[in-house]
């Protein structure tokens, strides 16, 4: 019985094993922060980081979860910041890294509980959990991906090929002989399924406006000047798409006749493709959108998924109002739309995704070959955040074939295709 006592979880062996493995998670989010990318480097400690889960306790699962949610998802309180709240930083940090920590273990005693009653080898229980960990997302939120690791590696991100990397490893383990090994040449993208489309001639807008500057009215006149000033350029330019990023417009722009009629003015010779906020007066509800201007048109195209607690509230109702009040100002919640937003430009056809959705797998249902994303990074700079958001469109790309062309606040912006990122 001693073995199920809470003191023996904070042993020093325990607490350091389950950091080293943690570090092994995430060390390629970090090495792509510093520019530091290599595949052997990536392959090698992306291994170590599964081999080492499949080998450990419960209490090690227990550290390496809690310490995978702090490395990898610590940023999220940086918002914070901006809410003039710094002091509750250090609770959303410990909150964050105890729910990835309890998310470990009760998934650790799933699979203990199985294995027992089939009575087979605990390993396979812990390969499949980690097998089956993309499809768990603790609060809304589905950024955690053990297969992320070979994102920039010499094995592939398809399903099937981290079940062949989970059964090499688990194999090895198992039997005890390492010949097992040789499994994971077949986890290697020998061929890419998607046939390599060709870079439409689009300029995608980089602004590097802080969340304080872009809500506050006074400057506002100086960043409709600036947006005027680079459609303007690139028109010039003979571009024949400009992207700008998320909320590039801060405003209701449906509810600026002026502004929308200047837009679609200038679209008659470019395509204009904003993010801004827009207000459905017939439900009184604010929405995170994409204006797209075209030949002296406009269509909207609305966000499908909401960052959680950032736009909406995940909360039952009587905790949402609470917290609404007391961290908001009594803000409302974004409605999202509910259905997913394709348009065309000049005969190709592209997938509408605004900031957390374009990370996210409903947004990459059919396939899409292109797809325009638009972010605003600032509540989250500086940080690691940038980088696991573009390590994610790699990802979707590798698996899905999506050319993603991508506009951002406070970060550089860039396109990925079949993984590979392209800085225009």
């Amino acid at each position: 019985m001693n073995k199920f006592k809470i003191g023996n979880y904070f042993t020093i062996y325990n607490i350091t094993t389950g950091f080293v493995i943690a570090i092994l998670s995430s060390l390629f989010i970090y090495l792509e922060y510093v520019n530091f990318t290599y595949f052997f480097i990536n392959t090698i400690i992306g291994l170590m980081a599964i081999y080492w889960l499949l080998w450990a306790n419960r209490m090690i699962w227990f550290w390496s979860g809690l310490f995978i949610g702090l490395l990898w998802f610590w940023w999220i309180s940086l918002s914070f910041i901006h809410y003039e709240m710094p002091i509750f930083m250090p609770f959303v940090i410990i909150s964050i890294a105890l729910i990835y920590g309890i998310t470990f273990l009760l998934l650790f005693k799933i699979a203990h509980f199985f294995t027992n009653r089939l009575e087979i080898s605990e390993i396979y229980g812990k390969a499949i959990i980690l097998f089956l960990f993309s499809y768990i997302h603790p609060i809304e939120f589905d950024w955690f991906k053990p297969e992320l690791m070979f994102t920039n590696s010499y094995l592939g991100i398809e399903k099937w090929q981290f079940a062949i990397i989970l059964s090499a490893l688990a194999l090895t383990q198992i039997k005890k002989n390492i010949i097992f090994l040789t499994l994971l040449i077949l986890a290697y993208p020998f061929i890419t399924p998607f046939t390599l489309q060709k870079l439409e001639n689009i300029k995608l807008i980089s602004t590097y406006t802080t969340i304080e500057d872009k809500w506050n009215e006074q400057k506002q006149p100086t960043h409709m000047k600036a947006v005027f000033n680079e459609i303007n350029l690139a028109i010039a330019q003979k571009k024949e798409v400009i992207v700008f990023p998320e909320s590039v417009f801060p405003l209701f722009i449906n509810l600026q006749p002026q502004l929308m009629d200047a837009l679609k003015k200038l679209s008659k010779d470019i395509t204009i493709v904003a993010g801004a906020l827009y207000w459905e007066p017939t439900k009184n509800i604010p929405r995170n959108s994409a204006f797209i201007f075209k030949n002296g048109d406009v269509m909207v195209a609305h966000k499908v998924l909401l960052v959680p607690f950032g736009e909406q509230n995940p909360l039952p109702n009587f905790m949402s109002k609470w917290v609404n009040e007391f961290f908001f100002d009594g803000a409302k919640d974004y409605i999202a739309s509910s259905d997913i937003s394709d348009y065309e430009i000049n005969g190709t056809k592209y997938r509408n995704a605004i900031c957390f959705e374009a990370t996210s797998e409903k947004l990459y249902e059919n396939s899409p070959k292109a797809m325009i994303a638009m972010s605003n990074n600032g509540w989250f700079v500086p940080s690691i955040e940038p980088t696991l958001q573009q390590i994610l469109f790699q990802y979707y790309s590798k698996k899905y074939g999506t050319t993603i062309y991508h506009s951002v606040n406070m970060s550089k912006s860039y396109i990925v295709q079949n993984g590979k990122v392209i800085y225009p």
